[in-house]
């Protein structure tokens, strides 16, 4: 592997795993990618470390003794503080509900062990191009909706709108790509960043989800499916 550094901004990888092979086996090939790697053994450790030393990204095994990482994510999410970290989580659950679970509770990506040092390599780059892409900051006003990167806050009509993380990243997509048709697959490429092991069905669930959240005033009319090619957001609302 040819190390990278000399083409890309040094990141700060944490990696959280109980075990030491792992993160031994992880930091050689991330090293070796140009990043500088950060290592905890528990949660603990690991929130100690975010707070101190702000990362640019964490590899967050699913699975540990004690706290678990889907526990420590939550919690991460929780604080104005970390609520920002990128996360991925990593783990042996192959099951679809634990990939949700991960997701829904502020995950930006997830990876199922076993896997090679290229593909966790190229989802640490999507995640950390994405989270550049996102440094909006002037707020996004729909018809009476106002989003608010800055203050990571949505409203309708003046009221306070709840939106899960995903819901507010698949929101944000579409505020920044209006009037345009995407297929599921550019929607879990752009918003999940390109997690093969999504179904294109989570896309479905997460839209209905975004559709009911902004159900004032006549907003989710502008959440489009376009039969047989994806969905679109537009102003220009569809008539039956």
């Amino acid at each position: 592997m040819t190390k990278e550094s000399n083409h890309m901004p040094e990141h700060t990888i944490l990696l959280v795993d109980d075990e030491a092979a792992i993160r031994d086996m992880l930091s050689i090939a991330l090293e070796a990618a140009g990043y500088n790697i950060l290592s905890a053994e528990n949660a603990q450790q690991a929130h100690a470390i975010i707070v101190d030393q702000h990362p640019d990204l964490v590899l967050l095994d699913w699975m540990m003794p004690g706290t678990t990482g889907l526990e420590l994510l939550r919690r991460l999410k929780r604080e104005e503080l970390t609520e920002k970290v990128p996360v991925i989580m990593l783990t042996a659950k192959a099951e679809e509900g634990s990939k949700i679970s991960g997701l829904d509770a502020g995950a930006d990506d997830y990876i199922a062990k076993p896997f090679s040092p290229r593909e966790l390599i190229s989802r640490v780059k999507a995640v950390l191009r994405r989270v550049g892409r996102e440094a909006l900051k002037d707020p996004i006003i729909v018809g009476e909706m106002v989003f608010d990167p800055l203050g990571h806050r949505v409203s309708i009509a003046n009221n306070s709108i709840d939106l899960g993380p995903t819901e507010y990243r698949l929101l944000q997509f579409f505020l920044t790509h209006q009037e345009r048709v995407f297929s599921r697959d550019q929607i879990l490429d752009y918003v999940w960043g390109g997690n093969v092991y999504l179904d294109e069905r989570t896309v479905d669930v997460h839209i209905r989800r975004l559709r009911k959240a902004i159900s004032v005033a006549g907003h989710e009319n502008y959440v489009q499916t376009v039969r047989g090619a994806g969905y679109r957001f537009s102003t220009q609302i569809q008539h039956a």
